[in-house]
């Protein structure tokens, strides 16, 4: 890696090349071709699902769930507020639907506590599903985002969606390989849990079509309809005749062959990114006042993916954007936190509980270099540069 460290770039190798190049030469370039339909088959294998549905981004598969799980104008979806908002809007604006936000645990993950407190005591469950006291609308669903490849406790809020009977979409889109290993639902991946799951495969997640997205359900007439909205909802194809309001949300053949190639490599970029978390911790866990936010690990009965690195100010002088710019000037690229969603401009007067967590990681966290080519040294170099602001 150059002497710049970045926060997260791809990492490509002869194999991506020469599958992309074959599609090039072929002419099989754009959203008809072979290789959509293979990578769709090889990523439904790897997380253990009968379909998945490719699209252009993890938006827009996010925006086919909620399409696919029929979520209304009008309605609301219970989602956290520390996230990404592309997490948020697809399964609310998109629809015309209302959020409802709740704060995170510890790993940093919507909190269990905080959706099973609003579902009983601010909401009604009536015959025909949950009902917001305040707003007297439906909530309809809830969206969980398993944050930095952090599995969501997934038992606790599978129970609280089956009692409350919301419809439970996962956005995976920082998750794939993260899987539990132990307990009742032993074997399943992220995504794969709820009733619709999402994937995405931007530039900075840990393998990368450049842009992409994928959808699963455990409802197949869902992952049907969801294929048909992604490709214009053409009725008949010859005719050009279209049934419903469709989206052009494919995924293009080069896309699909470079995922090919990435797909192949992901176990080993999980061990590369799990290698590169336990240096981080090694190296700065405890070092006058920083930690390393922990994941969810095989004693949990949970083997994490390690998307993301956490570094916790929260013990020590040092303030993050100040870090931020001091490592900047270093050549070490590094980030805060998402701004909470609620307090987005495009959310004003949204209800929101269970904030204080949210607001304490918001204030602390620095997010470290954690490509797959990070090497060892320049780890090291991140390490030293850190330690050096104490």
């Amino acid at each position: 890696m150059s002497e710049f460290i970045p926060l997260s770039v791809p990492n490509f190798g002869t194999k991506e090349a020469q599958y992309a190049a074959e599609a090039i030469t072929s002419g099989w370039v754009s959203t008809s071709g072979a290789k959509v339909g293979e990578f769709e088959q090889a990523l439904a294998r790897y997380v253990g699902m009968p379909r998945a549905v490719a699209a252009c981004n993890g938006s827009s598969s996010l925006h086919l769930a909620a399409l696919a799980a029929g979520i209304q104008p009008g309605e609301e979806v219970i989602v956290p507020t520390l996230t990404f908002i592309a997490a948020v809007n697809p399964l609310t604006r998109y629809v015309g639907a209302a959020p409802v936000f709740i704060g995170c645990d510890d790993s940093l993950c919507i909190d269990p506590d905080g959706v099973e407190e609003f579902c009983a005591n601010r909401c009604t469950l009536k015959a025909d599903g949950l009902y917001n006291n305040q707003t007297g609308a439906r909530v309809r669903a809830l969206g969980v985002v398993h944050v930095f490849g952090n599995m969501a406790d997934m038992p606790r809020l599978l129970d609280i969606a089956r009692r409350y009977r919301l419809v439970l979409i996962e956005d995976a889109t920082e998750a794939l390989g993260t899987r539990y290993t132990a307990g009742p639902l032993a074997g399943r991946f992220a995504g794969t849990m709820g009733d619709v799951g999402c994937f995405s495969f931007n530039g900075n997640k840990i393998i990368t079509t450049g842009a992409g997205g994928f959808l699963v359900s455990n409802h197949p007439d869902w992952t049907e309809h969801a294929k048909h909205l992604s490709t214009q909802a053409k009725a008949d194809v010859l005719q050009f005749l279209h049934d419903e309001v469709g989206y052009n949300y494919r995924m293009t053949n080069v896309q699909a062959c470079l995922g090919l190639a990435q797909l192949e490599r992901l176990e080993e970029f999980i061990a590369i990114k799990k290698a590169r978390y336990e240096q981080y911790r090694a190296g700065l866990d405890g070092v006058g006042g920083l930690r390393i936010l922990p994941f969810r690990e095989e004693a949990d009965g949970v083997r994490s993916n390690h998307w993301f690195y956490s570094l916790s100010l929260e013990n020590t002088a040092l303030d993050r954007d100040t870090v931020i710019a001091q490592l900047q000037a270093r050549g070490i690229q590094t980030r805060p936190i998402w701004a909470l969603i609620h307090e987005q401009a495009d959310y004003p007067g949204s209800e929101a509980y269970d904030l204080d967590k949210a607001r304490f990681y918001r204030k602390n966290i620095v997010n470290l270099p954690c490509s797959t080519n990070l090497t060892e040294a320049d780890c090291g170099r991140v390490i030293e540069a850190v330690k050096s602001l104490l």
